[in-house]
This record gives structure tokens, C-alpha cells and sequence, in this order.
């Protein structure tokens, strides 16, 4: 499941920590084209507005744009102003064949924007004595590695060790199986850890699934009954799916993904299981907007439960790492921010929260991969508060760039050297996948620039973006790489920016 930083791709980037984060699989800023895709449509269903004219009209603006930009189907939007729904609207298609234009009631997968619903259900068990935050996992789960030495605080602020268990940018062929939350955590969760829990904060999925297993062992009943009963209910979120157990109906959207520049399919889906606790949710934007709400008002959980979600967990050497119980935290010219983002195959979203501004935006779209979600946010959030936002960019490194190179300029040729891929990525590059990348590529030529942009670790792999321009493109290249030197990953999209 991937995770796409959610302020630092909405132009809300903070330094350090989980700035660089993902979520169900590793979203960052990206964004995928469809060429001809040259205008917007709204769905036909109902749209809520209060907002002031100019406002409306500037959100309108950006979706257009950003849309066009990218090419992604569809985008869902709801925005929340003075503490109250304020706009609800769906742009583009939700299905292209046969076409379905996109309706604001529609569920779209939020991926690891459920993490923040987990983080809450055990926030809940806290309030009700059943667990602790300082509890070692090995209470719960003593089967686990180093289960003593690890807390269920570090579980949740991505601080624990764990190693992730998809971070990766596509659906692997394993992955399209179904699974337990138990086999994962018997293979991922006995993995030796990736660093002394406490000293590092790393993005991870497999903590999450640690922590919804943590909930049904003390509540004895299934997560998503309890977050029904717990959460959704009470709050009035009455479109959530369980995207995990079920597919998404026939009358809400279709997850689209591509190959380099080529044309949208329908994404694959991953096996029943793997979503579990943290990304299994699917929803109206309006429903997110509800939870939005009630973290700016503070009205489901008790005072204390919300200072533990909401505020920074520090290191053992003190430094900060921007990230909270489930959600990442920051501030921007005086803006708290509270926020997170998500991708599960086929779907990315983006869901930032300014709490004491009593404001917030929602942006769910039906492609894999896409910066769309990103970019809309990032244009929304001025027009909602009232000023502007920036990026950053990241440095470069020589010796990537140049293999990174090296196998796009081959992949132009439709050659490709699977001895530098791992049996997953090898697996990904079908010979329709290759077809797609050279088919797309070689047209535009011989790149004027390729520049690394940013690099992580994660999952005990090395994560690297780089940035690839030419004279009327600029295009994003991610990639994966093993410590053996293989690379898991090696995805291209339209940068978006």
C-alpha cells in the first residue's frame, strides 16, 4: 500500500521525518497522462456548495487544470470550511468503457488514509483501559520479533522497525492472491528488524496490520465491525466499504493505471487481506469530510486521545519526525496541519485537515500512481485559507542517475536487462508492459536532463525519484533497489509539476 506524502507532494512540505512518507505502497508526487484527454466533466449526481463564488470557480479552475495536466479519469472533492461541509463535487469519468461520469456520492479506495481509523480504534481500546500505549507488542503478539522491545506507540508513529511489507509502486503477482493479516505478520512481522525501534521513523505497512490485530485480540470482534460500530456509525459515515473483503459496485469507479506514457487500463486488484487495517476503506469524500470534522472539533475521542494522534512523536535523540498516531502533522505560515495520504492500486487520495482553521480538503482519483490527488489539493488549500503554498525540490546523485538512465534510454529501444531486476519486477515488465514503455517513450527522444530528486529507505530498500526533462516534457522515473543492487521497482509517469 502506498503512501504519497501528502504535504510535501500538496505543497505542504515540512523538513525531515515523514516528509517523505508512503502509504499503501509508496505514492510520490507523480502524475500519469492520457493524451486527448482535453477537458472535464462534473457528474450529473448531486453537488453541495456554500462557498463564496470565486471560491467555487477557483476549485472548478483547478480541477480542470490539473486534470488536463495529468490525465487522471476522475477526482472527487469535498472541502470543509468553518466546520462544516462547504462544497461536495465530482470531475471527469469514474468508468471509460462504457463511459460513467463521476457523481459526488460515488466510493473511491482511500488506501492508507485508513490508517488514521486504526490509530483510533486503538486510541478507543486506550480510553476503555484495554491497552496501553507503552505496552510492548509482545503483550499482544509475542510470536513477533523483538515484540518486547517494541511499544504499540511505535507501532503506530512508524517508529517500531518493522519491515514493510508492500513498498512497492505496483501490484505484485504474489499480492493478487488472497492473505491473512496473519501470514503477513508470520512473514514480515519475524523479519529481522530495519532499525533499534525508537531511532528512526520508516514509513511501514506491516505496523498497521500489527496494530488491527492488536484491536481484534482485545476487543475480540473484527476491526471493521468495530470501526463501524465505533466510528462510522456514530459520525454518519454511511458510504464506507470494506474495499478489502469486496469489490467496489458497479456503479462506482474504475482503478486505472498505466505503463510509462502508455494507455489506461484497468488496474489490478490485490488479493483479500493484504488492505487490512491499513488500507482497506473506500468512501464518499463527503464521509471523509464527516471524519474530518470530528478531528477539528474534537468529538469522538476524549481530549487526550486526540493530543496523542495529533502530536509529533519524537525519537530517542529527540529529533522530531512528523508524525503522529496515523497521521502526519506539521505547520505551514502558521497553518497546523494534520494529514495523510493514500494509494492502493487503481486509487490515490489526499486528506489534509488545517484543525485550528476549522477547514479541510479531501481529493480522491481513480489512477495508480497520479500526482493528480496531490496537485489538486495543493491549488484548493490556498483558495479554502486564503494564501499560497510552495515546494521543494531534493538533490541529485551521479551513480543512480546514470543506471536509471542507462534503462530508460534502453527501455526507448524496447531492450531491457533483467539481470538487474528482481523476480517481481521482472514479472511486472511483461512483454505488453515493454511494448507500452517503448511505444511512448521513443518518440520523445533523447532526454535534455535526468536528475535523482530524493532518496529513502524503506522496507530495507533504497526508494529514489528522479526527475526526467525534455523540451516540451518533464516526466518522473521511481525505482526500487535491493540491497544486492536489484532493482524491485523501475515505474515512469509524467512528473505533473
Amino acid at each position: 500500500m502506498r503512501n504519497e506524502f501528502e504535504i510535501y507532494a500538496a505543497g505542504w512540505r515540512v523538513d525531515g521525518g515523514a516528509d517523505s512518507l508512503s502509504c499503501m505502497r509508496n505514492l510520490r508526487v507523480r502524475a500519469a497522462a492520457v493524451f486527448g484527454f482535453g477537458f472535464v466533466t462534473m457528474g450529473a449526481g448531486w453537488a453541495q456548495n456554500s462557498l463564496p463564488a470565486a471560491t467555487a470557480t477557483g476549485i472548478d479552475a483547478a480541477a480542470a487544470e490539473v486534470m488536463e495536466a495529468t490525465g487522471v479519469p476522475s477526482a472527487s472533492v469535498a472541502v470543509v470550511q468553518g466546520g462544516k461541509i462547504a462544497f461536495v463535487k465530482a470531475y471527469g469519468k469514474a468508468r471509460l468503457e462504457p463511459v460513467m461520469l463521476a457523481e459526488p456520492g460515488m466510493q473511491y479506495s482511500i488506501g492508507s488514509v485508513s490508517k488514521q481509523f486504526t490509530a483510533a480504534i486503538i486510541l478507543l481500546l486506550v480510553q476503555d483501559g484495554k491497552v496501553k500505549l507503552d505496552d510492548p507488542v509482545a503483550k499482544y503478539l509475542p510470536e513477533l520479533t523483538r515484540a518486547k522491545d517494541v511499544t504499540v506507540r511505535q507501532v503506530l508513529s512508524m517508529t517500531s522497525g518493522y519491515q514493510d511489507f508492500w513498498p512497492e509502486d505496483y501490484v505484485m503477482t504474489s499480492m493478487m492472491q488472497p492473505a491473512t493479516p496473519q501470514h503477513i505478520l508470520e512473514v514480515w512481522g519475524k523479519k529481522p528488524l530495519d532499525f533499534e525501534p525508537g531511532t528512526k521513523w520508516q514509513y511501514s505497512n506491516t505496523n498497521y496490520v500489527i496494530a488491527g490485530r492488536i484491536a481484534e485480540i482485545v476487543a475480540g470482534k473484527p476491526l471493521i465491525e468495530q470501526l463501524q460500530e465505533r466510528i462510522f456509525k456514530p459520525l454518519k459515515m454511511n458510504g464506507v466499504l470494506n474495499s478489502d473483503a469486496s469489490r467496489l459496485p458497479a456503479n462506482d469507479p474504475t482503478g486505472y493505471y498505466q505503463h510509462a506514457l502508455g494507455p489506461l487500463r484497468p488496474a489490478p486488484q490485490e488479493g483479500a487481506g493484504w488492505m487490512f487495517a491499513a488500507g482497506e476503506l473506500a468512501m464518499p469524500a463527503s464521509d471523509m469530510a464527516l471524519w474530518n470534522i470530528s478531528l477539528m472539533n474534537r468529538t469522538l475521542l476524549g481530549p487526550a486521545s486526540y493530543d496523542e494522534m495529533f502530536t509529533e512523536v519524537k525519537l530517542k535523540d529527540g529529533s522530531g519526525t512528523h508524525y503522529g498516531l496515523g497521521v502526519q502533522v506539521g505547520e505551514r505560515d502558521g497553518h497546523r496541519i494534520v494529514s495523510h495520504s493514500g494509494e492502493v492500486s487503481g486509487f490515490v487520495s489526499q486528506n489534509t485537515v488545517f484543525p485550528d482553521d476549522k477547514a479541510a480538503v479531501t481529493v480522491l482519483t481513480n489512477e495508480d500512481a497520479s500526482s493528480a490527488a496531490a496537485a489538486l489539493a495543493r491549488k484548493i488549500a490556498p483558495l479554502v485559507l486564503g494564501q499560497s503554498a510552495s515546494a521543494n525540490a531534493a538533490d541529485s546523485a551521479a551513480g543512480a542517475e546514470k543506471r536509471a538512465l542507462d534503462i530508460f534510454t534502453g527501455l526507448q529501444d524496447g531492450k531491457l536487462d533483467r539481470s538487474q531486476l528482481t523476480a517481481f519486477c521482472d514479472a511486472y515488465f511483461t512483454a505488453e508492459a515493454v511494448q507500452d514503455f517503448a511505444s511512448s517513450l521513443k518518440p520523445l527522444g533523447v532526454p535534455s536532463s535526468f536528475k535523482q530528486a530524493d532518496e529513502e529507505l524503506r522496507g530495507g530498500m533504497t526508494f529514489r525519484v528522479f526527475d526526467v526533462s525534455f523540451p516540451d516534457r518533464k516526466l518522473r522515473v521511481t525505482t526500487y533497489e535491493e540491497p544486492d543492487g536489484k532493482l524491485e521497482q523501475y515505474l515512469v509517469i509524467p512528473s505533473g509539476s
